[in-house]
């Protein structure tokens, strides 16, 4: 590993910035959140989820959703309707390997580890990490139905029927009945003074 390879590779990051979940346009979203936005939000989900179960690490929670969609800068954001006619799983994984050869092994075993475990769901951690991946996916369509995008409901409902955890299905079910904008209500502080008579 050198300091070239390294610089090129925090580079390539910031194609996720880049990089919108394409899944979003058929449903006529303009504007699609990106990768990193979704990463950024899931991983604090993953940390809360990771907490609620109380039997998983919440940093290694983070840390594998961190790193999950990183080959999305070399293949892009393939969606359910791509993903019927090529094995999205197997470009990802080739993505990510090629990536993670630009580091150092410790680092490279470490994250093929967590991509592998967030993939087969093979620990409560890559459990409760695929769990934030999708339910961050399933906020955001809850905010493009709030918005006007009835459409985006499919991917609640799909959501809501995959998730493992019982916390993620908790707070699917509350999200469900919760407007997205609720959060600052009760916030807002009115600024204005009456002009004097």
């Amino acid at each position: 590993m050198t300091i070239k390879k390294i610089v090129n590779f925090i580079f390539e990051l910031g194609q996720l910035k880049r990089q919108v979940h394409a899944g979003w346009w058929k449903i006529g979203v303009k504007n699609p959140a990106t990768v990193a936005e979704h990463v950024f939000r899931a991983a604090q989900i993953g940390y809360i989820l990771a907490v609620l179960e109380g039997d998983a690490d919440p940093e290694k929670v983070v840390a594998i959703i961190l790193i999950h969609d990183n080959a999305e800068t070399r293949i892009g954001d393939q969606d359910k309707v791509a993903a019927r006619y090529f094995s999205n799983g197997d470009a990802e994984l080739k993505a990510f390997t090629e990536q993670t050869e630009l580091l150092s092994e410790a680092i490279r075993k470490k994250w093929q580890a967590y991509f592998a475990e967030c993939e087969n769901r093979a620990t409560k951690e890559g459990i409760i990490a695929k769990d934030a991946d999708w339910l961050e996916q399933a906020f955001q369509a809850k905010e493009y139905v709030d918005t006007g995008y009835p459409a985006a409901k499919n991917w609640i409902d799909n959501v809501a029927a995959a998730v493992e955890t019982e916390s993620a299905k908790k707070i699917i079910a509350k999200m469900r009945k919760t407007e997205f904008t609720e959060w600052y209500k009760g916030l807002k502080r009115m600024t204005y003074k009456k002009l004097k008579k």
